[in-house]
């Protein structure tokens, strides 16, 4: 759960570096006047004519105001997308279907979803990758993917099985993930370094209003489930529009987009400590917080309605009430601190330590929800919380795209990334059913959150290339 400084209105990111005017959809003003747009490349390396490339694809001219907002606003559709099923939707379904074993149910649709998308967002990524369309190699995946999970998501809605719910909610996680797949490649296509911290935090923002939005949206703006799943569905194809139709999408030469390979796919999901040390190291650091952030989330909506009793606390209320006013109050300490944590680390170009301190943030408030499961110690853990997450949610972002292994793969590569997003939600489950149910309750499930991300902060530090 996540004093802004800068705006797209124009405030500066880093000194004398403004978001400029620009086309709305188009590069922007450079960083620094009189920047050129070719020669030496991020790594010394050159880029546009020297290299071979149109000057279109060299990022460091910078993006612009509406194109970040473009950016911005499909992955609000895609956290949409993601949080109304698994805030709300799904769990009330499941109770509906299953109500004396919940907890075990909901884990079986979220875990076969979740290994869904560990196949989705790689494979997505590398098929963009290699794709030299007309309509460009990011724009055709982005659209479909779209389109694909709003189906998934519409047909979800009459679903009265807890097999009919898996098999569908994995067919709205196979196009939620090829949508993500293509919007996360945009950053490092697009964007260079030293905006990629701000440009992540505006990212990142959208996740934590996605989760206030959806839940606002399917408990309170719209009635039914019908028209829950199927209004976020349409939500999502809507957000993406903007991206798709008016954003440049340039292609590299044909010689320099890499071939889909199969079995090259299959390999590149073993991350080779060896041969790619901080790539690896930012996977693992990924995959223990996302995982704590799993257990935590997961059975939110059980523990206000089993643990803190939130009905019984305030008659006529649910604990979907309750909930909507953690995800807040969550929501508005993220927005304190996720834009200008990014840009912090994009003018001090060191991205580790803010990701450290948010990692022992975020493990202090689970500390306290395991000490404290009252309905006060609640809100004063999701205020933590999101002051810690919200840091986490720009810099780490920007930080893991320095250590991908190639330009060529980047997509794939997100991809590989995506897997430490999607594998904690089949590890978290299996892990946070037992512990819930013979285990010791959520108290322990709490403090085991607190050690997986203590231990995925702790792995930041072994990343060398990045500071």
């Amino acid at each position: 759960m996540s004093a802004v400084s800068g705006s797209l209105g124009g405030e500066p990111f880093g000194p004398g570096e403004p978001f400029g005017p620009g086309e709305p959809f188009g590069p922007g003003e450079p960083f620094g006047p009189g920047e050129p747009t070719t020669g030496p490349g991020e790594s010394g390396e050159p880029l546009g004519p020297a290299a071979g490339l149109p000057e279109t694809v060299d990022p460091r001219a910078g993006v612009g105001r509406g194109w970040t907002t473009a950016l911005a606003l499909a992955n609000l559709g895609l956290w949409l997308g993601y949080f109304g099923p698994l805030q709300v939707l799904l769990p009330d379904q499941v109770q509906d279907i299953a109500p004396h074993d919940k907890s075990l149910m909901l884990g079986v649709v979220t875990g076969f979803g979740a290994l869904v998308a560990l196949v989705a967002g790689p494979m997505a990524g590398a098929l963009s990758d290699a794709t030299g369309s007309r309509f460009g190699r990011r724009r055709p995946w982005i659209l479909g993917g779209a389109l694909f999970g709003c189906a998934g998501l519409a047909a979800l809605s009459g679903q009265h099985s807890i097999l009919t719910v898996t098999l569908l909610w994995c067919v709205a996680q196979a196009g939620l993930n090829t949508l993500q797949a293509g919007i996360s490649a945009l950053v490092p296509d697009r964007v260079p370094v030293r905006q990629r911290g701000a440009v992540s935090g505006w990212v990142g923002l959208t996740q934590s209003l996605g989760v206030v939005v959806a839940v606002v949206l399917v408990s309170v703006v719209v009635t039914g489930r019908v028209s829950g799943y199927t209004t976020l569905g349409v939500l999502v194809v809507l957000c993406a529009l903007p991206i798709v139709l008016r954003s440049p999408d340039p292609l590299p030469p044909p010689e320099q987009r890499p071939a889909f390979d199969l079995r090259v796919l299959l390999r590149a999901f073993r991350v080779s400590p060896r041969r790619n040390p901080d790539f690896a190291w930012a996977w693992g650091t990924r995959f223990l917080v996302q995982l704590g952030n799993a257990l935590a989330t997961l059975y939110l909506l059980y523990f206000l309605r089993d643990k803190v009793r939130y009905q019984d606390r305030f008659h006529g209320q649910s604990a979907s009430d309750g909930l909507l006013i953690v995800i807040v109050l969550y929501t508005v300490t993220t927005v304190a601190t996720v834009v200008i944590g990014g840009v912090v680390s994009d003018r001090t170009g060191k991205r580790k330590p803010a990701v450290i301190v948010a990692g022992y943030v975020m493990a202090a408030a689970a500390l306290l929800l395991a000490a404290w499961p009252t309905w006060t110690g609640t809100l004063v853990a999701a205020a933590i919380l999101g002051l810690g997450n919200g840091v986490y949610l720009s810099v780490d972002q920007a930080l893991i795209t320095q250590v991908l292994p190639t330009d060529e793969d980047r997509a794939k590569d997100l991809g590989i990334i995506n897997i430490a997003n999607s594998a904690p939600q089949v590890l978290g489950p299996a892990i946070a059913a037992p512990i819930v149910t013979y285990l010791g309750g959520y108290s322990v499930l709490y403090l085991a959150v607190a050690v997986v991300t203590i231990a995925g902060t702790v792995f930041v530090r072994r990343i060398k290339s990045v500071e």
